[in-house]
C-alpha cells in the first residue's frame, strides 16, 4: 500500500531505540524525511545510520531533553532548522513509566507530568501554527495506560495527554490536521527487559494477558504511526487505539 507520504517531514521524540526508532523506521521507509530526537547523541547516530538507505534519506539528528527547561522550544528550533522550516508529521513519544515507592514529593509528580504530558503539550503548541499555516498536519502522542494496579506518576499524566489530543482534535480538524494516541501494549525494548528478564516471567505474563500469545515489535507501533500521518487516515481524528495484542480486554 502507497501510503502517500513522500516529501513529508516528521520529529519524533525519544527515537534513540525501542518503540522511537519504530516510528522512525516505518516513516523512513515510507519516503518521510525525518528528525529523531533523544538526548544521547551516540544512541540517536547508531539508528540514523541504520535508516540511512531508507527512501526518505538519512535522518536528521536534534539533541535535546524534552524535560529540561526551554527543552521542547530547542527541539523544535532544531528540527525546524534540519526539516527545512517545516514539520508536517510530529510524533510526541518521550514517557516512561514512574511507579510511586514510599512517599512521592512534588518533584517526583511534577517530573512524571512534564515527561508524559506537559513536553508534548509544549512542542505541539510550538509546532501547530506551521501546520495550520500550510492547512495540513499530523499529530501522534504515545500514551500508555491510564489505570494502573498500583500508583504510578505516569497513569494520570497519559489520561491528560489523551484527553487534552482529543480536545485538540476537535480544535484543529478544520484546518487539515488530525491528532490521535497511541496505547502501547508490551512491546519488546529495554524497558521490557526490566520489567520481565527472564524467558519464565515473560511466558507466564504472556499466557495470563496477551492473547495474541507474545509481545510486540517496535514496527507494530511504527507501522500505525505511519498509516496515521497518511493522506489515507484523514478521517481518524480524536482516536485513541490500543496496541496490545488484545491484552486490553482483559483489563
Amino acid at each position: 500500500m502507497k501510503l502517500g507520504l513522500e516529501g513529508k517531514t516528521a520529529l519524533i521524540t525519544a527515537a534513540s531505540g525501542g518503540i522511537g526508532s519504530g516510528i522512525a523506521a516505518a516513516l523512513a521507509d515510507a519516503g518521510v524525511h525525518v528528525a529523531i530526537s533523544g538526548r544521547t547523541a551516540a544512541a540517536l547516530e547508531q539508528v540514523a545510520e541504520r535508516l540511512a538507505s531508507c527512501s526518505g534519506g538519512r535522518p536528521a539528528i536534534v539533541v535535546g531533553d524534552v524535560c529540561a527547561k526551554g527543552g521542547s522550544a530547542q527541539i523544535a528550533a532544531k528540527a525546524l532548522a534540519a526539516l527545512g522550516g517545516r514539520v508536517d508529521i510530529l510524533v510526541n513519544n518521550a514517557g516512561g513509566a514512574r511507579p510511586v515507592t514510599g512517599e512521592a514529593d512534588d518533584a517526583f509528580w511534577d517530573e512524571a507530568l512534564t515527561l508524559n504530558f506537559l513536553a508534548a503539550r509544549r512542542l505541539t503548541d510550538l509546532i501547530v501554527p506551521g501546520m495550520k499555516a500550510r492547512n495540513w498536519g499530523r499529530i501522534v502522542s504515545i500514551s500508555g495506560a491510564l489505570v494502573t494496579p498500583k500508583l504510578n506518576g505516569a497513569a494520570p499524566a497519559k489520561a491528560a495527554l489523551v484527553s487534552w489530543s482529543r480536545t485538540l482534535s476537535s480544535e484543529l480538524g478544520a484546518h487539515g490536521i488530525t491528532v490521535n494516541t497511541i496505547a502501547p501494549g508490551r512491546i519488546n525494548s529495554a524497558q521490557i527487559q526490566k520489567l520481565h528478564p527472564t524467558e519464565q516471567s515473560r511466558v507466564e505474563f504472556i499466557k495470563q494477558n496477551i492473547p495474541a500469545g507474545y509481545f510486540g515489535e517496535p514496527h507494530d507501533i511504527g507501522h500505525l504511526v505511519a498509516f496515521l500521518a497518511s493522506p489515507l487516515a484523514r478521517y481518524i481524528n480524536g482516536a485513541a487505539i490500543p496496541v496490545d495484542g488484545g491484552a486490553v480486554r482483559r483489563v
